[in-house]
C-alpha cells in the first residue's frame, strides 16, 4: 500500500508511533523513525524492520525545537529528495489538577504536542508543496474531544490540534496535501500502564466493544489515510475508542 513512499513517523520508538512505523515498513515503505530520548529503543525498531529485510532509517530530533526540526528535514530531503507521508505521533501526557499545574508542565506540553505538531506541518508540507503531494496525519485523543478532570492541559492540546489539523487541510489542499487528525481512546500504552485496576474496569465498562485498543488499532486507520485508499479524505477527525465515547 505504500511501495516506494517515504514515511516519517515522529516519536516512532515505543507505543502508537512504534506500531505505526512497523506496518508501513510491511508496506513497502521507507520509513524514518524520529526519536528524540529512546535512541536505544528507535534503534531495535530500526533493527526489527531491518531483519525482515525491509526499510528504515532513524533521526534525533526533539520536535519542540525548531533548530532540530529543521535540522531534521533538510537531512530527509537531502537523503530521499522527497516526503510522502507526515505522522504527527510525538505526545506527552502529563496530569494534573488546574490548580496545581505549573507553567513548566503547561509549556512542556504544549510544546511537544502542538508546536510540534505545528512545527512538523509547516516543514513537511514546504517539501510536499513542491511535489504536489502529500499526507500528514496528526495524533489528537478523545480527551481532546470530550475533555477531562485533571487534563487541562493535555486536552487543551489536543483540543489545539484538531482545529489546527482542519484549518491545515484547508489550506494545503490546492496542493495535493491531504490533512487528517485520529482520536485514539483508551489504548494500551505506557500511558496507561499506572491506570488502577478498578478505574480500568470502569473506563472499560464504558467501551461497547470490551476490550481497550492496541497500537496497532490506531496504526492501521493511519495506514489508511497514508495511502491511496485515503486519497479524497481531508480534515478530518477519525475516532478509534472501540464506540467509547459515543
Amino acid at each position: 500500500m505504500l511501495t516506494d513512499k517515504v514515511v516519517l513517523v515522529t516519536g516512532a520508538s515505543r507505543g502508537i508511533g512504534r506500531a505505526t512505523a512497523l506496518i508501513a515498513a510491511e508496506n513497502n515503505a521507507h520509513v524514518i523513525i524520529n526519536y528524540n530520548k529512546s535512541e536505544e529503543r528507535a534503534a531495535e525498531l530500526m533493527d526489527l524492520i531491518r531483519r525482515k529485510g525491509l526499510n528504515a532509517s532513524m533521526i534525533k530530533a526533539d520536535v519542540s525545537s525548531e533548530d532540530d526540526v529543521k535540522a531534521m528535514f533538510e537531512s530527509i530531503k537531502e537523503e530521499h529528495s522527497k516526503l510522502d507521508v507526515l505522522i504527527n505521533n510525538a505526545g506527552i501526557m502529563r496530569n494534573n489538577l488546574l490548580m496545581l499545574t505549573n507553567m513548566e508542565m503547561f509549556d512542556r506540553t504544549i510544546g511537544i504536542n502542538l508546536k510540534g505538531t505545528f512545527l512538523c506541518t509547516r516543514y513537511a508540507s514546504n517539501i510536499m508543496r513542491k511535489q504536489g503531494s502529500g499526507r500528514i496525519i496528526n495524533l489528537s485523543s478523545t480527551i481532546g474531544l470530550k475533555g477531562n478532570a485533571g487534563q487541562t492541559v493535555y486536552s487543551a492540546s489536543k483540543a489545539a490540534v484538531v482545529g489546527f489539523t482542519r484549518s491545515a487541510a484547508k489550506e494545503l489542499g490546492r496542493y495535493g496535501i491531504t490533512v487528517n487528525a485520529i482520536a485514539p481512546g483508551l489504548i494500551e500504552t505506557n500511558l496507561i500502564k499506572d491506570i488502577k485496576t478498578d478505574i480500568r474496569e470502569k473506563m472499560m465498562s464504558n467501551i461497547a466493544l470490551g476490550r481497550i485498543g492496541t497500537p496497532e488499532d490506531v496504526a492501521k486507520v493511519i495506514l489508511f489515510l497514508s495511502s491511496d485508499l485515503g486519497s479524497y479524505v481531508s480534515g478530518e477527525v477519525i475516532v478509534v475508542d472501540g464506540c467509547q465515547m459515543m
